[in-house]
């Protein structure tokens, strides 16, 4: 489990990430896919995930954004990091911000980090000039379903379909407009 070295910590918290949380970030997102989409996405797929392709990805990501308003957020119990968020700015003129990935170790699930994450991006959305938030979900995630909609997000009638390793998987855009 990583610690970060920022001082006195609170019990539970979310800042933004750092570049030396870029490992257990990967970590989470490994773990977190594994538990949350074993029933939709192939077994090879899951198999094959690597943590550390995806700290490297979120690694140049935290210390190298594409933008001001990109942002990777972590969510914190005591000094470990237990889940995190991401966001990107919508296209140019358009008011959506979207949530890019959250995600919470399974370990740590229901414990509200999910929760305070999804505050923290409303909060930086709302900074940035945001008028919405969007995330996508994958088709069937009752779970994911329950947690946005108890957010206040609801379906806006959006869907992709992702080709992952010959499999179709379909993904349903979700938002919320922000006060």
């Amino acid at each position: 489990m990583t610690q970060h070295s920022h001082g006195p910590t609170a019990d539970v918290s979310v800042r933004p990430a750092q570049p030396e949380d870029a490992g257990r970030l990967g970590d989470i997102q490994v773990q977190a896919w594994r538990a949350q989409h074993a029933e939709r996405l192939p077994e090879q797929v899951l198999n094959d995930l690597d943590a550390g392709d995806f700290a490297a990805a979120w690694r140049s990501a935290i210390a190298d954004p594409p933008s001001a308003k990109h942002r990777v957020l972590a969510a914190c119990a005591g000094p470990h990091v237990v889940g995190f968020a991401a966001l990107a700015p919508g296209l140019e003129g358009d008011p959506t911000g979207e949530i890019v990935e959250l995600a919470v170790d399974p370990e740590y699930q229901r414990q509200g980090h999910g929760s305070r994450l999804l505050a923290a991006c409303t909060d930086v959305l709302l900074g940035s000039n945001a008028a919405q938030a969007r995330t996508w979900l994958i088709e069937g995630d009752e779970d994911r379903e329950a947690f946005l909609k108890a957010a206040g997000f609801g379906p806006i009638g959006v869907r992709r379909v992702l080709d992952v390793a010959g499999t179709e998987v379909s993904e349903i855009a979700w938002a919320t407009q922000l006060d």
